[in-house]
């Protein structure tokens, strides 16, 4: 399967924005997949996921601001309430080997081996 993120952009601080992540191959429904971030001279950060049922897992620093949802070939990732911090590079990402079910899926860093080339997202003050 391939990645493409698109929908990264500059916002003020308090704004929304929706990226998304768009994917060819087969069985994309069936792996867990998520959004991941990197902001400048961080490391990486998990955001959101999907498990294989559609079941949706979020970081405590987006909980209740972001909103991952999937249709089709498509996974989006709904961000409101954007503060400073969430300025990042955004990339999905998808774990392939089996389908999983629970919050624990597409959280291993070495699980996930399809990534897309990312979208970057600043948030102005």
């Amino acid at each position: 399967v391939q990645l493409a993120e698109s929908g990264g952009g500059s916002v003020q601080s308090g704004g929304s924005l929706r990226l998304s992540c768009e994917a060819s191959g087969s069985n994309w429904r069936n792996y867990c997949k998520g959004w991941y971030r990197q902001a400048p001279g961080s490391g990486r950060e998990r955001g959101a996921s999907i498990d294989s049922a559609g079941s949706a897992t979020y970081a405590d620093s987006v909980k209740g601001r972001f909103t991952i949802s999937q249709d089709n070939n498509f996974m989006y990732l709904q961000m409101s309430s954007l503060t400073v911090e969430d300025t990042a590079m955004y990339s999905c990402a998808a774990d392939r080997s089996v389908p999983c079910v629970g919050s624990w899926c597409c959280q291993r860093w070495d699980a996930l081996d399809a990534w897309g080339q990312g979208t970057f997202v600043t948030v102005h003050s």
